[in-house]
């Protein structure tokens, strides 16, 4: 841990008067309240899109990089969106998959320390940059109507488990998830069916929530028959 971290502890556990905590907390709202409505402005015509999520750490001459790039421009030719983490690794992946292909390519961006800049591929009138997690969490899942999920790491995670929870709970119309690369995943599909399901904290058919596969069209067809059972038109 080193001195910025320490400082933020202290600060955190500092006693505040009255008069201070409130002002902190109003100015606080206002500034959620302004990355929501800034969100709803500016994604609530963009049509359905897909959401790819994925490591901000993988290379562009990696093949995770490539099968994104590949996945998203495939589904942006069949007239669907992209939306992305708008950051670098497989975030860019799939933006320029999208971008090269002529589609959507939408970025939410999020301001971090580290890693995390805008990539070149997201569409100028499309690109929102947020500074709390849970506020760009809510605009993927309430302007995606599919999921790609790639290798990543915990941030991924996060927005996978995020998305299965609210399908699980009835919060959220059961859209496609697929998760890309089955040896990346695979250990953790075997823990959650060995631990999970065998100790009855899901249910067996909530492991129908999500897909497992290895090729671009693999996932491209499961979102394609998603829309075509429920007759649901893509951007054209």
């Amino acid at each position: 841990m080193n001195e910025l971290e320490e400082e933020k502890i202290r600060e955190a556990f500092s006693q505040k008067n009255w008069q201070e905590t409130k002002t902190e907390n109003s100015w606080e709202i206002f500034k959620v309240m302004a990355e929501f409505v800034g969100g709803f402005e500016k994604l609530t015509k963009i049509g359905p899109c897909v959401t790819v999520f994925g490591s901000a750490r993988t290379s562009p001459t990696h093949r995770y990089y490539k099968l994104a790039e590949e996945v998203a421009y495939q589904l942006t030719k069949k007239g669907f969106g992209i939306i992305s983490g708008g950051g670098p690794g497989i975030m860019e992946a799939a933006n320029k998959g999208a971008h090269f292909s002529g589609g959507k390519s939408v970025g939410l961006n999020i301001a971090l320390p580290f890693e995390q800049y805008s990539n070149p591929f997201i569409d100028p009138d499309k690109l929102l940059t947020f500074d709390y997690f849970f506020v760009r969490k809510v605009m993927f899942m309430r302007y995606s109507q599919g999921y790609i999920v790639m290798p990543g790491g915990f941030g991924t995670l996060d927005e996978l488990f995020e998305a299965i929870t609210l399908i699980q709970t009835h919060k959220m119309v059961r859209f496609p998830i697929i998760l890309m690369v089955k040896d990346y995943w695979q250990g953790l599909i075997d823990w959650i069916k060995n631990k999970a399901l065998e100790e009855h904290n899901i249910k067996p058919d909530d492991m129908e929530i999500f897909s497992l596969v290895d090729t671009a069209e693999e996932a491209v067809k499961i979102v394609e028959e998603f829309y075509n059972r429920y007759a649901i038109k893509p951007n054209f």
